[in-house]
C-alpha cells in the first residue's frame, strides 16, 4: 500500500480511501466487516463513513456497523485513520441540521457513540452552512479538539471561495483550519480543477474525491451491461448522456489491456493535489481488484487521450475563462 499525507498534516493515509456509504443498504454488516478486515490485510488505513449514511435503513447504520467492527478488537481501531461527516438532518427537529455549535456539539458525540470510538481522527463538514458563520463553527471545533474527541477537520462539497473563507477564518483564530475536502471529482466531471483544486494546493488541503468512477460510468458499463449484469438507474441515465465519450473510453482502456475501473483510478492519483479517491466495494473482490490501480502508471500520451476524450474545463481560473 501507498500513503501518502493528508493535506499539509504530518498524518500519513492510503492512497485510496475505503468509503462505507454501501454498508447496510447494500451490503450486509458480515459483508461489510470482511470488507474492513480486508482493507486492513491490505494497508489500507483511511475509511470514510457520515452520520447520514444508512438512508432507508435508518441514518446512522452505517457508523454503528463501523463501530460493531471496531469493538470486536484486535487494534481494529487503532490501525485506522477514522473519518466521519455532519450537516445532513438526523431528526424532523429544527437544530439535528446544520453547522450550529450545539449541532456539531450533539453530533459529534452521537457518531462517537455509534462508531464506539473515543476519539475521530477526521471530522467532515458534509456541505456547506450559509447561515451559520465561521467564528461559530470554528469556536465549537476547537472545544470538540481541545476536549480530545477530534484531531482534524475538513470540508466536503464546498466550492474555492469557501475554502479560503473557512481559512482565513481560523486562521484568525490561531487554528490549523481545514486539512482535507471531499469533492466530486472524476474524468467525467472536472469542474473542480477550475478553481478548488487550485484553492486547496494553495491552503494545503488535501482533496478527496468522491464518485471517482462516476456512479459505475467510469467502471466498463457498457461490458457489465453487454453481460446483462444490473446497472443502476442513475448510471444509466448518465451513460446516455455520455455513451459516445463512453464508447471512445472502453475502447481505449482495451488498447491499454486495463479495466476501465483501474485507469479512471490511476488517473485520479495522478492528478496534483489528490490525497485519495474514495472507493465503495459492495464486496472483498471488488477490493482486492480496486489495488490494481495503485501500480498503474499512465503515460504522457494516454493522458492525452484521456483529455481527447473526457475534457477538463480548459485550465485553471481565470485563463480557463479571460485572457
Amino acid at each position: 500500500m501507498e500513503y501518502t499525507h493528508l493535506g499539509r498534516t504530518g498524518l500519513k493515509v492510503s492512497r485510496l480511501a475505503l468509503g462505507t456509504m454501501n454498508f447496510g443498504p447494500q451490503t450486509t454488516e458480515a459483508d461489510s466487516h470482511a470488507i474492513m478486515d480486508r482493507a486492513i490485510e491490505h494497508g489500507l488505513n483511511f475509511f470514510d463513513t457520515a452520520n447520514v449514511y444508512g438512508w432507508e435503513m435508518g441514518k446512522g447504520i452505517t457508523e454503528q456497523i463501523v463501530g460493531r467492527w471496531f469493538a470486536q478488537g484486535g487494534g481494529r481501531r487503532e490501525k485506522v485513520v477514522l473519518a466521519t461527516k455532519l450537516y445532513g438532518s438526523m431528526s424532523d427537529w429544527p437544530n439535528d441540521t446544520f453547522l450550529s455549535a450545539r449541532n456539531i456539539r450533539l453530533a459529534c458525540d452521537a457518531s462517537l457513540k455509534r462508531l464506539q470510538t473515543d476519539w475521530l481522527d477526521l471530522y467532515q463538514m458534509h456541505h456547506v452552512d450559509r447561515a451559520t458563520p465561521w467564528e461559530e463553527i470554528w469556536e465549537a471545533f476547537d472545544v470538540l479538539r481541545t476536549q480530545g474527541k477530534v484531531l482534524y477537520f475538513g470540508s466536503s462539497n464546498f466550492a474555492g471561495w469557501h475554502l479560503a473563507r473557512a481559512q482565513e477564518a481560523a486562521t484568525k483564530l490561531g487554528m490549523l483550519g481545514l486539512v482535507s475536502e471531499q469533492s466530486l471529482y472524476n474524468l467525467a466531471v472536472r469542474t473542480v480543477e477550475l478553481e478548488l483544486l487550485p484553492a486547496a494546493q494553495g491552503y494545503g488541503i488535501g482533496v478527496i474525491p468522491w464518485s471517482p468512477l462516476y456512479g459505475g460510468v467510469l467502471g466498463g458499463i457498457l461490458r457489465k451491461s453487454n453481460e446483462g449484469r444490473a446497472v443502476g438507474e442513475r448510471s444509466v441515465e448518465r451513460l446516455a448522456e455520455h455513451r459516445q465519450q463512453v464508447e471512445q473510453y472502453e475502447a481505449f482502456c482495451d488498447e491499454l489491456g486495463e479495466h476501465p475501473a483501474d485507469v479512471g483510478l490511476a488517473w485520479l492519483l495522478s492528478r496534483p493535489g489528490v490525497t485519495a479517491p474514495i472507493i465503495g466495494p459492495r464486496t472483498a473482490e471488488q477490493l482486492d481488484n480496486s489495488l490494481r490501480a495503485l501500480d498503474l502508471v499512465l503515460d504522457d500520451a494516454a493522458n492525452d487521450r484521456l483529455d481527447q476524450i473526457w475534457p477538463g474545463p480548459g485550465g485553471t481560473a481565470p485563463e480557463a475563462y479571460a485572457w
